[in-house]
């Protein structure tokens, strides 16, 4: 059977190909890589959802009675699914230029998969819930002993209490550059400022080093 001419199996069912608005344009000459990482629950997976360009790839697989005891799902309790691999989006800078979007799995197990995904990464946004800030040292700790430069989204949820920037930036032993801000990772603006954050913070250290 000649896969390359055909997308159906034998006597199975149809599996669907790219949408044409999926395909990368031939004037890409240039990627870039961003990770977003962060507990479970944070809301990676919508945050790659909301902005990214093309229909995101996501791995999420329903959560079972197997997870009990083992998986934390505090604070996301409705929460069924869970990343056990990645999420991958994509957005157009510029004709030549794109950025790739990892969605790391939030899930403590599947954090061997992490060391792979943060390879040759540019930066990266650390998204945290303030119910469980707790969830987050780990993840800036892998960061920081990586050195991938990252900025700090504040995803608000409507339970979640408010602590100012600074009171945030010593629970959490930052660095005093590094960007702190509020965002709603389902709204695709507040998910784009994000991003528009980290790449200006990432100029910043660039002008720095010269």
């Amino acid at each position: 059977m000649d896969f390359k001419s055909s997308d159906t199996l034998r006597d199975g069912p149809h599996i669907p190909g790219p949408r044409s608005e999926d395909h990368l344009p031939d004037t890409v000459s240039a990627a870039v890589k961003v990770v977003i990482v962060g507990g479970f629950g944070v809301g990676k997976t919508t945050m790659v959802g909301s902005v990214s360009e093309i229909r995101p790839l996501t791995t999420e697989e329903t959560m079972t009675q197997a997870g009990i005891g083992v998986d934390d799902n505090y604070g996301s309790e409705t929460k069924t699914a869970t990343t056990v691999a990645m999420d991958f989006g994509r957005i157009s800078i510029t004709d030549e230029l794109v950025l790739y979007l990892f969605g790391t799995p939030g899930q403590e197990r599947f954090w061997f998969l992490w060391n792979g995904l943060f390879e040759g990464a540019l930066g990266a946004v650390v998204l945290i819930d303030t119910r469980r800030l707790e969830v987050s040292f780990d993840v800036i700790g892998r960061l920081e002993e990586r050195g991938v430069p990252f900025v700090i989204a504040n995803n608000a949820f409507p339970d979640g209490p408010r602590y100012p920037a600074d009171e945030l930036r010593q629970a959490l032993d930052l660095d005093p550059d590094v960007p702190i801000l509020e965002c709603d990772a389902r709204r695709r603006a507040s998910s784009r400022d994000v991003l528009m954050t980290l790449m200006r913070y990432l100029h910043e250290l660039a002008l720095a080093r010269v």
